[in-house]
């Protein structure tokens, strides 16, 4: 589209010099004219590049969940049932969501997306619920010069936490790196819901990984 208003825009020029006896009037109009269509294209191409950031972040979660489903079906094949990074067994958290007495993982994973991920649209939302993938403390300088972790300005996002064994799991699956969000306040984060049940009952725990830059759209779940 860009394309398109440059040309309108030369093809207006050459006719402004084109035709000496052009009136002042005429002047104006074609003048307001390319203003118009500036204007018009602003918040167009705006909304291009928003949308391929929202593309690449996606992709990039599908990359994140791919590694954390390959190391739970090592898991299963080594030690008979799956965990993710940064748990220690099936049943163990990673972040802040806990299982209610009784309550099965199925059940907890609707909840928080429906009455708590739903409202956290921004970074500077709490997320004090999630971890960071590839970031395993706030000093880390791999971290820090990978711009791994979520910054506002100059400051850190205190309200993501931190899990030293899952982001140093994930960054061993990625090749002892980790991967930059696309937006600029960006960064990847999950957290890990138990797994619930024994037996024939048993639930696999969930992984849920989304894009601080707004978690409420920009994140995915698996179940195993």
């Amino acid at each position: 589209m860009f394309e398109i208003i440059k040309k309108l825009i030369k093809s207006m020029m050459r006719q402004i010099k084109n035709n000496n006896g052009n009136s002042l009037a005429e002047f104006a109009v074609t003048t307001a004219m390319m203003a118009t269509l500036a204007t018009t294209a602003a918040p167009k191409f705006g909304s291009v590049g928003d949308g391929a950031k929202q593309k690449k972040t996606m992709n990039n979660i599908d990359k994140i969940l791919t590694v954390a489903n390959n190391y739970y079906n090592q898991a299963v094949s080594e030690e008979g049932k799956g965990r993710f990074p940064g748990q220690s067994k099936y049943d163990a958290e990673v972040g802040g969501v806990t299982l209610a007495t009784g309550q099965t993982t199925d059940a907890a994973l609707e909840t928080y997306v429906e009455d708590v991920l739903s409202t956290i649209g921004t970074y500077e939302d709490d997320n004090s619920d999630f971890v960071y993938v590839f970031s395993p403390a706030v000093d880390d300088e791999d971290a820090l010069q990978g711009d791994w972790m979520s910054f506002a300005g100059q400051t850190h996002q205190v309200d993501v936490l931190f899990d030293t064994d899952g982001a140093d799991d994930f960054k061993k699956n990625f090749g002892n790196s980790g991967i930059k969000s696309p937006f600029q306040d960006g960064a990847y984060i999950y957290l890990v819901i138990p797994g619930s049940g024994s037996g024939t009952s048993a639930q696999a725990p969930v992984i849920i990984v989304a894009d601080v830059e707004n978690p409420s759209e920009l994140h995915k779940t698996l179940t195993p």
